[in-house]
């Protein structure tokens, strides 16, 4: 019964960890909190000229025990006390070794500063040559391809890959790591207070889309696939997990340590995890065939349709198909863009870079005032930006960039292309190049949709959710213009976080079905970006175009290597 029920969404995205109590009865979020990484914002443990980005497991576990003991300081004793459940979800293929005991190898003894002991980022690409080598092998070794349900390309921010760049470049994580899990599948075994390795229940989600695991193929890949790969990988098979586990079902209950820590009674039911974008399409209120995009630093793109209708078919390029994957009985499809507002970040950081330099060597202003300046300048000049290139007529071309600043996610995954801009000339003003860079993003986004409709499957409808979707009108509008697509915006600022909700009122039993809770708890819609015909019928010239440059891009960057 839903009759004073509340639920604890927690999401763990790239920068922090957001906690959110909601009553179960109508989905009303009743508090928030949240809480930044403070290891991942001073840049520990990253290269990102090398692609490198870890994070380490006392960023998540503070982040989890401050964000919901805040959320729940804002509520009632009697909201406290109606607790019934708790779900997560977290960024993926976000992976760690542990040990037999399930705990990651950075929080034992001597690997506490090891970055190769950290989770790897699901935007950590130093691992294309495994990638490489996995999607070669899957497609000449004489046996079954294993990347048939991936989008038959494999990548470097996926499981397999990480796994085994980890075990080729660090002897010493090679022999501690027992086995390797992903951070959605460990959030609920600490929750949970389980201390051996093989009793922790595996995603769906996560082996499913990020590790090749299918009911076909009994599992995950093959023993004699893995060995074949690298001998770095024998055995490590039987030390992961057969089965998997779709979010509706409950990990346990939470543990007298975690239920002291935060709280809350024992008999508060953890469910099963899985990755942000999957729990926020149904925080979203997914439909078959409705497009949901959860947009933030990068894209992920959340599609449903009944079994029945995609039986069969295998969709080339995408980051998986999987039963159960975002709601249990349809099949679940990914896609998305490795950069979307990085992209806007990157070129903020741009020019912001001068300003810094020259505001710590000037002596006109004190050190506090520099610093205010230095904030107000970087917090307000995306919005600046935005204000001025949307005056600029849509229809002024001349600057085209492509949107691959980390890669390329979908479709075809290819992390080692690079970003470009093209057509620059001397009147080529910052708006301006912002304004391509916007347009370039959402060509991005036209590319996947395409891919879906080339293979089969009808695109009728897209919801937008993320910071991008609620804080970006110029962004959302281009979009729409480029997509030709009307984007309905969810209403709730944490969709994610509320998705997660939705999951944890089923798998504690409030509510029987993830249908049923998103029909209860959902919020709607605030908005909708409408096309505008003839910027639409504009930006479908320019796409060719960009398409062209991709095809030019991708040809020399493959050639140069």
């Amino acid at each position: 019964m839903a009759y004073m029920s509340y639920v604890i969404g927690v999401d763990f995205g790239t920068d922090s960890v957001r906690a959110l109590v909601i009553d179960a009865t109508n989905g009303k979020e009743m508090a928030t909190a949240v809480h930044y990484y403070s290891r991942w914002k001073q840049g520990k443990y990253c290269n990102p000229t090398e692609s490198q980005f870890r994070q380490h497991p006392l960023d998540y576990l503070e982040g989890l025990e401050i964000s919901v003991k805040k959320a729940l300081a804002q509520c009632t004793p009697d909201v406290k006390s109606q607790v019934k459940g708790i779900s997560v979800d977290t960024t993926g293929s976000t992976v760690v070794a542990i040990n037999k005991q399930g705990v990651p190898l950075s929080l034992t003894s001597g690997f506490e500063e090891n970055p190769n002991a950290m989770f790897l980022l699901w935007k950590d690409h130093t691992a294309v040559k495994e990638a490489a080598e996995i999607n070669k092998l899957a497609k000449t070794w004489g046996g079954t391809n294993f990347t048939k349900y991936v989008g038959g390309v494999y990548s470097s921010e996926w499981f397999w890959a990480k796994t085994l760049h980890m075990l080729r470049v660090d002897a010493n994580v090679r022999q501690a790591a027992y086995s390797w899990i992903e951070h959605c599948d460990w959030i609920p075994a600490v929750l949970t207070g389980v201390e051996d390795a093989s009793q922790i229940k595996r995603s769906r989600c996560a082996a499913g889309h990020k590790a090749m695991w299918h009911e076909e193929f009994d599992g995950l890949p093959s023993e004699e696939f893995l060995t074949r790969l690298d001998p770095l990988l024998k055995d490590l098979r039987s030390r992961l997990y057969k089965d998997t586990y779709t979010s509706d079902i409950a990990a346990g209950n939470l543990s007298l340590e975690w239920a002291e820590k935060l709280g809350l009674s024992q008999e508060v039911i953890v469910g099963v995890g899985a990755f942000d974008a999957h729990m926020g399409a149904v925080g979203a209120q997914i439909e078959p065939y409705a497009l949901s995009k959860v947009m933030g630093t990068s894209t992920c793109d959340m599609l449903i349709a009944p079994l029945s209708e995609v039986d069969g078919k295998l969709v080339k390029g995408i980051c998986g198909q999987v039963s159960g994957s975002i709601i249990p009985g349809m099949m679940g499809m990914e896609a998305g863009q490795s950069a979307f507002g990085d992209v806007y970040a990157w070129f903020q950081q741009l020019l912001v870079w001068p300003v810094q330099q020259m505001l710590s060597r000037t002596s006109l202003i004190d050190a506090p005032t520099k610093a205010k300046l230095e904030e107000e300048i970087t917090a307000n000049l995306i919005d600046v930006l935005s204000e001025q290139a949307q005056h600029i007529p849509v229809t002024e071309s001349g600057i085209l960039a492509l949107d691959w600043l980390n890669g390329r996610r979908t479709p075809d995954a290819n992390q080692v292309v690079k970003g470009a801009v093209a057509g620059l000339d001397l009147g080529s003003d910052a708006p301006r190049i912002f304004k391509a860079l916007v347009e370039a993003t959402a060509f991005g986004a036209k590319s996947i949709i395409d891919r879906f409709v080339a293979e089969g499957i009808p695109i009728r409808s897209v919801i937008g959710l993320g910071g991008v979707a609620k804080k970006s009108p110029f962004v959302m509008q281009t979009l729409a213009d480029v997509l030709n697509m009307p984007i309905k915006i969810a209403r709730s600022e944490q969709a994610c976080a509320l998705g997660a909700g939705m999951f944890a009122t089923v798998s504690a039993g409030i509510y029987a079905s993830v249908e049923e809770a998103s029909a209860k708890m959902g919020s709607g819609f605030e908005q909708e970006y409408k096309p505008v015909p003839e910027h639409a019928t504009f930006y479908g010239q320019i796409y060719q175009k960009y398409c062209k440059l991709g095809v030019f891009v991708e040809k020399e960057m493959s050639s140069s290597e």
